[in-house]
């Protein structure tokens, strides 16, 4: 069993740069597989970023998320939940600053990330009545967790169907980049393999995420800080550093919908942390635990994905710093909630 806690400092942070590493190396590789599987299964970038990496790179967290919640951590399994949609929300300003041709949100508009950032904020807004009345429970478990799984399954339902039948499609321009179509007489090969690397791919980026948020509470366990600054920021950071590493890698590689896919997609499947939280929490109904800094981090998680419909709406071409003003404003959105929690005015 390791037990990080009783390591020296030293120790803890070799380790932490050698986990990112790790994540860093597989992340690469495994955005490379994925795009490739989704040009030969025709599956797309949007949906393949959204159903398959997405949820890949979500599994540290989740594990994080229950395995506080059945440790009686209600806090620290909320926060990491909410504040790693807001970090992962985030990069996606980080992505853009690396993709230098236009603002992401204009060349990465599409039916599938725009359907994505909806059901995103609607399930953002279920929690919010799940904190509004949060002492309704039955067998120690929220109805909302039901309605929130119930939710998440119809939306990607529907996304599915929002490919395969899209009801309109954004403009084309110069700075669109065509997504590569598989012919109706392809027939794809390699596919067995392919699958095969993406699960072995997965399965290391996911483990090192976990291990990261492992060596992320002793670093900081010794600071003073409550467990929803610990889990909304240190904890959500690391096990969303695989988010990241496979954001900037797809926007380099030119596969924009995988990217923007990606963390709308992750931050979808993040918001079921809370539900299984909620089933591991025994000690009645999640909600009825959480603190301000849980709720501040879920306010600002809703505002970030609303800037991000914005802005695949609007479609800037440029803006400040050759970077779309949503980035921006999702910069300053992060880091201030950042700044509030730290100096403790939340």
């Amino acid at each position: 069993m390791i037990q990080p806690e009783s390591w020296p400092p030293i120790y803890l942070y070799i380790a932490f740069v050698a986990a990112a590493l790790v994540v860093g190396w597989f992340g690469i590789k495994m955005t490379t597989t994925a795009r490739d599987l989704a040009h030969e299964t025709g599956m797309g970038e949007a949906l393949m970023g959204a159903l398959f990496i997405g949820a890949s790179t979500s599994l540290s967290g989740l594990t994080t998320s229950v395995t506080a919640a059945a440790s009686g951590f209600a806090e620290l399994a909320v926060s990491n939940s909410l504040g790693g949609i807001a970090a992962q929300t985030v990069f996606l300003a980080f992505a853009d600053i690396a993709y230098r041709r236009a603002n992401l949100e204009h060349a990465a508009a599409s039916a599938e990330n725009l359907f994505m950032t909806a059901l995103l904020m609607t399930l953002l807004s279920i929690h919010m009545v799940g904190i509004a009345v949060p002492d309704i429970s039955f067998w120690s478990v929220h109805p909302v967790t039901l309605l929130l799984l119930a939710a998440y399954l119809l939306g990607i339902q529907l996304l599915a169907r929002t490919h395969t039948m899209p009801m309109w499609l954004p403009r084309k321009t110069r700075d669109t980049p065509a997504e590569k179509q598989r012919p109706a007489s392809h027939r794809p090969k390699g596919m067995t393999g392919l699958w095969v690397r993406f699960l072995i791919y997965s399965s290391v980026v996911a483990a090192a995420g976990w291990f990261l948020a492992q060596l992320a509470v002793p670093i900081v366990q010794n600071s003073g800080l409550s467990y929803g600054i610990v889990g909304g920021i240190f904890t959500a950071v690391s096990t969303s550093i695989p988010e990241l590493v496979v954001a900037v890698t797809a926007v380099r590689m030119g596969a924009l919908n995988l990217a923007v896919g990606d963390i709308i997609g992750g931050n979808a499947f993040d918001t079921l942390f809370i539900a299984a939280s909620d089933v591991a929490y025994r000690e009645g109904p999640i909600y009825a635990a959480v603190s301000g800094a849980e709720v501040f981090w879920l306010a600002d998680a809703l505002v970030m994905t609303g800037v991000v419909m914005m802005g695949l709406l609007y479609r800037q071409r440029h803006g400040p710093g050759n970077i779309g003003l949503e980035s921006t404003m999702l910069l300053l959105l992060y880091f201030g909630g950042v700044a509030l929690l730290g100096f403790g005015a939340v």
